[in-house]
């Protein structure tokens, strides 16, 4: 990882609408810079900075606020899931959040902190961030923008409790709050006093796709034809590290894809475990796969 960075996006959330929004006003040829956003788009200021921040983000729009082409897919006329109705679509949403890192709170968490804890308070967190932030020299270092920022991060992966010091409705319209990556719970500490945790727990995840899968290890290890298992699992934005994979999941992931892409196999012989192509298959047409079986 050569660079992160922090703050962006105005302490707002991205809303499960908003990515759509985005691929709507963009593809008309308008950007976020234009003069009548404001008016447009319906929204503050503010908000519209957070709009042009999360669809960079996601690698739903590039810098000159043009639709890529994995909006195009999902959004566009022949869209596979234009209202994301789908989960699958959440969970490659999240993983092109974690490859991009442009939002690199989110990044730096799934590659590298939980690699050290899985379990941790925000000010863990946030003292984590800070850091990573000078550690790269990123952007920022202040420490009210990292706390932000590691304050995004929890509430858009994990539900809300009654209570809390925010807009409960809106946070529970957040794009990726329905794979509730972290769990909350509250813990007593010596003093008495009840401190909130976060959990990330690696998991099989039986409900991803294994097709996902795939496509996440295609598209981050382009033109590679034999990867580790290892590297599968705690390598960079690998589907271990970004789906919290644990061995058994990323094992049963592996043998669904060599059992229904017969270019692919996976190997074990003599403690090597190891992913093999004979052939690359297009990324897209896996996903396509996945969302023309229904």
């Amino acid at each position: 990882m050569d660079k992160i960075s922090f703050s962006g996006h105005e302490s707002f959330i991205c809303k499960q609408f908003w990515l759509r929004k985005i691929f709507d006003y963009t593809s008309t040829h308008r950007t976020f810079g234009d003069d009548l956003a404001v008016v447009e788009l319906g929204v503050g200021k503010n908000m519209v900075a957070s709009l042009r921040y999360w669809g960079r983000a996601f690698g739903t729009i590039n810098e000159n606020d043009k639709p890529t082409q994995i909006a195009e897919y999902i959004f566009g006329e022949a869209g596979q899931d234009v209202y994301l109705e789908d989960f699958a679509t959440i969970w490659l949403l999240h993983y092109y959040l974690i490859k991009t890192n442009r939002f690199s709170a989110a990044s730096l968490v799934f590659n590298e902190f939980r690699k050290d804890r899985i379990e941790f308070t925000k000010e863990q967190l946030a003292n984590f961030l800070l850091r990573k932030a000078k550690e790269y020299e990123s952007n920022t270092d202040n420490e009210n923008s990292i706390d932000r920022d590691a304050n995004v991060f929890i509430r858009m992966y994990s539900k809300p409790q009654r209570g809390e010091n925010i807009e409960i409705e809106d946070d529970f319209t957040g794009v990726l709050i329905d794979l509730e990556l972290i769990k909350r719970y509250k813990q007593r500490g010596l003093d008495g006093k009840l401190t909130e945790w976060y959990k990330i727990e690696s998991e099989d995840r039986v409900g991803l796709p294994y097709q996902l899968v795939l496509f996440a290890i295609l598209d981050n290890y382009a033109e590679q034809k034999s990867i580790t298992f290892k590297e599968l699992l705690v390598g960079r934005n690998s589907p271990g590290a970004v789906f919290a994979l644990n061995a058994d999941g990323l094992y049963h992931k592996l043998k669904q894809i060599s059992e229904n892409y017969k270019p692919a196999t996976y190997t074990e012989t003599a403690g090597n475990q190891v992913l093999q192509f004979k052939t690359l298959p297009n990324k897209f047409d896996i996903l396509n796969d996945y969302y023309q079986q229904y």
